[in-house]
């Protein structure tokens, strides 16, 4: 057997009470704790940055495209454009979209017994695709869209039913402002259904409804849309896949990915990035410093040892390398530790949903939770590997130990 790890693990496992023993539970709790919070820090910030991310995809797609507009804001009135077979074959064969759907938006203003309040009006084609907005329904249903004309149902959000006091199945007026004319377009719409996504400043504004109607208010042709929303397999590959779809667009059509649309939310989301880097400098700045501290105190404590090892002839390397697998021992058990302690809390957090969050300023209801396992490792191997190269520089104390004056050391 190798004589440093087998004398490490006889200090190790050693249960006579000393206080050294109580030193190195401390350290193991602060490494244990370092971990456990890294772990929970990147498994909160994934969760967050996913679900905020995931709402906004559903609702908009990853890219957008539309009629070149400079100077275009987020969510504004489209344009016409008008549908072309071969982009939508380049589209549809593009490697990495899932799916294209059209649309079409109008400013109006949405009346009801009580009260009056603006709306962006987006309509959609009777094959649109519900199924990844179905989390975010509250009430009610979907539109459902006539083979002829177009369909008199719309969908608003909770916050808007409350702040109209519309109930569901309750019919509203809705007044279309048409450009250059003196008075707007009215309709007679049904509330089939309430939707909810959390983020206030688009809940208040966004209403669903038929895209013919949209077509017809605007006096545009069958095939004219205000755009075209594509969903992707993979969001990492917006960026990519957007430049390819650029590319084949006609001169007069622009395609732009939602992190173009709405930078301040993805901005906002990129800044929790920043939250991991400073919370694992602090927590392996805390774990090392025990670490360190722990080590020193073995050392001294163990000073009689060394005189002795030196004594018969025990180099300082080998002596070093004891109390390094001492260490290693040590890190290992507070990053076993940190693990169950982290992944448990997630577990728990997934489970019961016990930490909740301010919608209205978070956008979310409780906190979300994504457990990423390469990640994970790399938090355990990288604080594994801080640890032992900082430990080396304590035990360079055994350097300057003095055989005769170790042993008589009391």
């Amino acid at each position: 057997m190798y004589l440093p790890r087998f004398i490490a693990q006889r200090i190790a496992f050693n249960q006579q009470k000393s206080f050294s023993r109580f030193i190195i539970r401390l350290a193991m709790a602060a490494t244990a704790i370092s971990v456990a919070a890294m772990i929970v820090t990147m498994a909160f910030t994934a969760g967050f940055q996913q679900v905020i991310s995931q709402k906004i995809f559903s609702f908009w797609g990853h890219i957008r495209v539309q009629h070149f507009e400079p100077g275009q804001f987020s969510i504004t009135e489209d344009l016409p454009i008008a549908q072309n077979d071969t982009v939508r074959q380049i589209l549809s064969q593009t490697k990495g979209i899932k799916r294209v759907e059209t649309y079409a938006t109008k400013n109006a203003l949405l009346r009801s017994p009580a009260t009056m309040d603006g709306i962006l009006f987006k309509g959609v084609s009777a094959d649109y695709d519900f199924d990844q907005l179905r989390p975010f329904l509250q009430a009610g249903r979907w539109m459902q869209f006539p083979d002829s004309g177009y369909s008199n149902e719309m969908v608003l959000s909770q916050t808007m039913a409350t702040s109209l006091q519309v109930k569901l199945n309750d019919p509203v007026l809705i007044y279309f402002i048409q450009p250059g004319a003196a008075t707007p377009r009215a309709r007679k719409m049904t509330v089939v259904g309430f939707y909810k996504t959390g983020m206030e400043e688009y809940d208040r504004l966004l209403a669903w409804g038929d895209m013919r109607l949209v077509q017809r208010l605007n006096d545009w042709q069958s095939n004219e849309i205000g755009g075209y929303e594509i969903f992707l397999s993979d969001y990492r590959q917006m960026d990519s896949i957007n430049n390819q779809v650029f590319e084949a667009l006609p001169s007069t059509w622009n395609s732009r990915t939602m992190q173009e649309i709405f930078p301040n939310i993805f901005d906002w989301l990129g800044l929790q990035d920043r939250t991991i880097a400073i919370v694992m400098i602090i927590m392996i700045v805390v774990a090392v410093l025990n670490l360190i501290t722990c080590l020193i105190i073995l050392v001294l404590e163990r000073t009689r040892m060394v005189g002795l090892l030196k004594a018969i002839g025990a180099r300082n390397g080998s002596i070093q390398q004891i109390f390094l697998y001492h260490g290693a021992l040590i890190a290992l058990a507070g990053i076993v530790m940190g693990n169950i302690i982290g992944i448990g809390l997630c577990w728990l957090q997934q489970r019961f949903g016990w930490l909740r969050l301010p919608e209205d300023m978070y956008y979310i209801s409780k906190a979300e939770v994504v457990l990423q396992p390469g990640p994970i490792m790399l938090v355990n191997l990288i604080t594994f590997l801080i640890c032992m190269l900082v430990l080396i520089l304590p035990s360079f104390i055994i350097n300057r130990v003095q055989p005769v004056k170790a042993i008589q050391f009391r």
